[in-house]
Parts: structure tokens; sequence; C-alpha cells
């Protein structure tokens, strides 16, 4: 059998389970999830391999209207996936309005690339409206396959990925077979701190975090690792501490026990907080981040 590989770009808007399918088709948790919208900041590939086959996922930020650079580095990325990918997994639900974000979905209509249209969470609705609804998407992107899916659940998980190989281009491994990212470990270190304080904090605090880790050190027997959260104001930092430093105390266990499981080795996880003033508005704090590259 020839060889077959190939870019699979996953887009789509906030919160419609890009992420949750992304790590069910990798068989891996990739990407961090929560409920909160524009979890996933940056193009986050997982690799597949076969003994015939290599598939490069690409999980991408929700498409959405920048408010701020940050934000229009996020858009960015989303769209890059539609111009440098074999197949497109064009990912919504049975919930959001089939013309949110039209502009965007135009630029998916007009594409030459392979389109699946993932119709998730359909476990929230009735056959009668899922037909409906799946009729209503094949008006607006007639050249597309659809796939109903419950992705949180597993559902039609293993027939998407059928296809997937199937449509795949015949080509030579891109990363070498034993690779399951292209990332670095420290960048998985930040997501998983990232997801603790998304899941800890309310309100605009999620938002104003990015986590960098100042030091990584891989030893025979223990990872020790420091890591700064990083705040817009002052007052977000008392938050994030917490009385007593009781907040950040839990994020840290709660991101150690992730690190420990991911790593599958002790994890010394030292966490602090500092001020970076309006970091989501500037050009070379984003740069240091790993945005606009």
């Amino acid at each position: 059998m020839p060889h077959k590989s190939g870019f699979v770009n996953i887009i789509g808007n906030p919160n419609v389970g890009k992420s949750t399918l992304m790590n069910n088709l990798v068989g891996e948790r990739i990407s961090i999830i929560t409920s909160k919208s524009q979890t996933t900041r940056h193009r986050i590939k997982g690799i597949v391999n076969g003994d015939d086959f290599q598939i490069v996922y690409s999980d991408t930020p929700g498409v959405l209207k920048p408010n701020y650079k940050l934000q229009e580095s996020m858009m960015k990325f989303s769209t890059s996936a539609l111009v440098d990918a074999d197949i497109i997994l064009y990912v919504t639900d049975v919930v959001e309005t089939i013309d949110k974000n039209e502009e965007f979905l135009k630029k998916v209509q007009n594409t030459d690339i392979p389109v699946i249209l993932i119709l998730n969470k359909i476990d929230l609705t009735t056959q009668d409206k899922l037909v409906e609804l799946m009729d209503l998407w094949k008006e607006k992107l007639p050249n597309a396959e659809i796939f109903p899916m419950a992705a949180k659940e597993n559902f039609n998980v293993s027939n998407l990925f059928d296809r997937i190989l199937e449509l795949l281009p015949k080509g030579p491994p891109y990363f070498a077979k034993d690779e399951l990212t292209d990332l670095p470990s420290r960048f998985f270190v930040n997501e998983i701190i990232r997801e603790k304080v998304l899941m800890n904090y309310d309100k605009e605090i999620p938002y104003a975090v990015e986590v960098e880790v100042e030091e990584f050190k891989d030893e025979p027997k223990i990872i020790n690792i420091m890591s700064v959260i990083n705040v817009e104001r002052m007052s977000q930092k008392g938050i994030i501490i917490g009385h007593q430093g009781k907040a950040l105390k839990k994020v840290g266990t709660e991101a150690r026990k992730d690190l420990e499981a991911f790593f599958g080795k002790k994890v010394f996880l030292k966490i602090y907080v500092k001020v970076a003033k309006d970091w989501r508005n500037k050009e070379n704090k984003l740069k240091g981040f790993g945005y606009n590259q």
C-alpha cells in the first residue's frame, strides 16, 4: 500500500467542541478543554501515525471578531488553517445559528479543499430537528460531507477517522513516526496551568492571563518547573493569588497532578504571578508569548 499523509485542520466558532474532537481523533489529550469560549489560543498540532499513513491534525482558535491584538493573532491562526490544509473539518453544533460568522463561512464555501462538516452535540436535539438542520447545512455548504456527531460521547468519531484516511493524499510522513506533536514540553506546561486558571476563576480574569515557563529541568526522577502567570493589572494579581495564597495554591496543586500524568513522572511546580501591563495589546509581549510569529 502506498503511504498517505496530510494536514487536517479543525476550524469553527468558539465552544462547538473542536478541542474535544481533536483529542478524540488523536487519542491523547493535546488541547485543553473547558466550558469557556476562547480556550484555544494557538494552532495546536496532534500527529497520528500508522504503518502506511500520517495524519497531522490542527486545532485552531474559535472564529470571532477581534477586540484586541491577541484576538487578531488568534484569528490569523484560524484563517491560515483555510489555506494550508489537505482536508478541512468545519465544526458546528446543533445549538449555534447557521449564519454565525457569515464572512468566515463564505471563505469555507469558496475553498477547493475537501470540507467535512461536523454537526456536533446531536445528543442535545431531536431526530426531526437534526434532519432539518442537516438540510440547511447542505444548502449552505453544498460541497461538504456532513457527519452528525457527539464528540464528547465519542459517537461517530471512528467513522470520521476512516473517511479522513480515505481522503488523505499519497505522500511521505512530514514528521518522525514517533512524534505526537510538534510543540515543546514547555507549551503543554503553559496550557495545563492556563486550563486550571480557566476552571478556577470567573469573568475577565482567565482571558487576562498568559502563562510562561521560566525554568524546566527534566531530571531522572523529577521535573522541576518554575512558571509565571502574567496578568494585566495589579488587582488581577491579587485575585489570582487569593486570600493567604489559597487560590494560587489550588491552581498549582491541580496543575501539578495533571503534569505528572502528562509526563509520567514526579513534578515539582513553583508558580508566581507578575503584572505585564496590557499585554494583550502589545506586539512585543505577544511575540514573546508565541503569537505574531
